[in-house]
């Protein structure tokens, strides 16, 4: 939701916590008793989802906001599919990664974290291929929501260690990280994480 408030714009403030949350900042389980991250608070909206908080912020600003792909437009559908695909196909494999190699080795799951790596891999087939034509993003001829999506989960891969992507994709995702909006993120959360260690320090 940052690189899409940043690209909107929307003004916001990152709140960077401890992982996991519900285990390291127990207070945080009265605002998202999921104990999950991110959350998105805007008034009395509350969203748990990362991809629906990207959406939800592009909408903020304006509900057709070219970030966003709306009803009628050729690819909608496209649209919808990959900013979904980001979360549920994408990140979802990397976060058991994430659990069983790094927070959990003691559990003696190695294995299943080294076949999640790989199911990450095959799953991005469809990325591959629709990339295979050299297109700069992947719908509507400009940078959308699914973007952001779909280009934090290929940055996540990379940040932990299974980002070996087929020429196309790393190219893609060189390009988005290279983009303003990315890079003021990162400053963001920079500054934030570094608030939150002198908080705690």
């Amino acid at each position: 939701a940052g690189a899409s408030a940043e690209t909107a714009p929307l003004s916001y403030d990152l709140v960077t916590l401890p992982f996991p949350p519900r285990a390291t900042h127990r207070p945080f389980l009265e605002l998202n008793p999921l104990g999950t991250v991110p959350l998105l608070l805007h008034g009395d909206a509350k969203i748990t989802e990362s991809c629906a908080g990207a959406y939800y912020a592009a909408e903020a600003v304006a509900p057709d906001h070219a970030l966003l792909v709306a009803p009628g437009e050729a690819d909608r559908a496209a649209f919808l599919n990959w900013t979904f695909h980001a979360d549920a196909t994408l990140t979802f494999p990397q976060t058991l990664v994430l659990r069983y190699r790094d927070f959990e080795p003691h559990k003696g799951l190695g294995g299943a974290a080294d076949d999640y790596a790989k199911w990450y891999h095959a799953r991005l087939r469809l990325l591959n291929n629709t990339l295979a034509d050299d297109r700069e993003f992947l719908c509507a001829d400009r940078f959308t929501v699914a973007d952001v999506c779909v280009g934090y989960a290929l940055f996540l891969g990379r940040q932990i260690g299974i980002g070996d992507y087929a020429s196309q994709t790393a190219a893609y995702l060189d390009r988005l990280v290279a983009r303003p909006a990315f890079q003021a993120a990162l400053v963001e959360e920079a500054a934030s994480l570094e608030s939150w260690n002198s908080w705690v320090g």
